[in-house]
């Protein structure tokens, strides 16, 4: 069975280079970058030629949000690459009459399933990894500005994006493929709606709004991962700055608490299970 997941991982990544997908990725984020670095050093130039002592240290709050901001957009292009990584992963191929010469034995549809699921998941996750890894280290070279956890939200970042290509997976065995890429990214939107719920709730002091932000969460982990990702990039600093830079970009920074990465493994676990159910059920 190891063997045919590996084949089928290695025939998925495959027809990614074939449809360019890696390449348009890869060229989205390096205009990304390009963009990241120029604002960065513009940003950190106008902060240091001001004269006046400012009352919290403008280059840890600029350097968070900064960092934050690419962060989501990390997340974002992430989730733009699993789309398109699993558009056709089940339904597209099995319409197209592809699967069934794939699913009979020795190899079988869980075999499929897994090694679509570990070449997108691989490729997004280290993905994800790499564009954080380059952010900070423009960061601080050009900034002077290194996260209080450098790990942390890499890792954080890389098991959001694993989230949503598990929940990108289940859609594509029931839905066709332009349906499960707008559905995923409305899933996706969700989860940054919910983020900005919790800020304006926060914000107002509203236990009500702040409650149903932290069920969304939940409900879509991967926000919740993005909010922990956020937590850990400041999480030694303390007073007024820590108010400032805990509001975070497109969701608030938020610790989720030792629950939180069992929740996101057992929420990934049900739905694989799902997507392989359904899969199963499937006429091809």
């Amino acid at each position: 069975m190891i063997a045919d997941v590996n084949t089928i991982a290695v025939y998925a990544l495959r027809e990614a280079l074939r449809r360019k997908v890696l390449i348009v990725v890869l060229i989205l984020t390096g205009a990304f970058l390009a963009l990241y670095g120029w604002g960065t050093a513009e940003t950190f130039d106008a902060v240091t030629a001001r004269p006046d002592e400012p009352l919290v240290r403008e280059q840890t709050v600029v350097g968070a949000t900064l960092l934050g901001l690419a962060m989501f957009v990390t997340l974002f292009l992430g989730t733009v690459l699993a789309v398109f990584l699993t558009l056709n992963a089940v339904r597209g191929d099995a319409e197209r009459g592809l699967l069934q010469p794939l699913v009979v034995r020795p190899m079988g549809r869980v075999s499929l399933l897994l090694g679509r699921f570990f070449a997108a998941a691989t490729v997004c996750g280290g993905y994800v990894l790499l564009v954080y890894g380059i952010a900070v280290l423009l960061t601080g070279t050009l900034g002077d500005f290194t996260p209080d956890d450098i790990v942390g939200p890499g890792i954080a970042l890389a098991a959001a994006v694993v989230v949503v290509v598990g929940v990108a997976l289940l859609g594509s065995t029931v839905l066709s493929a332009t349906a499960n890429g707008i559905a995923v990214f409305m899933v996706f939107g969700a989860g940054l709606a919910a983020g900005l719920m919790g800020q304006i709730g926060e914000a107002l002091n509203s236990d009500a709004l702040e409650d149903i932000a932290s069920i969304a969460a939940w409900v879509l982990p991967f926000e919740a991962l993005y909010q922990q990702a956020l937590h850990f990039l400041t999480d030694s600093t303390q007073n007024f700055e820590r108010v400032i830079v805990t509001l975070g970009p497109f969701g608030g920074a938020r610790d989720g608490g030792p629950l939180l990465w069992p929740w996101a493994v057992a929420y990934l676990a049900m739905v694989w299970a799902a997507a392989a159910w359904r899969f199963g059920r499937m006429d091809l």
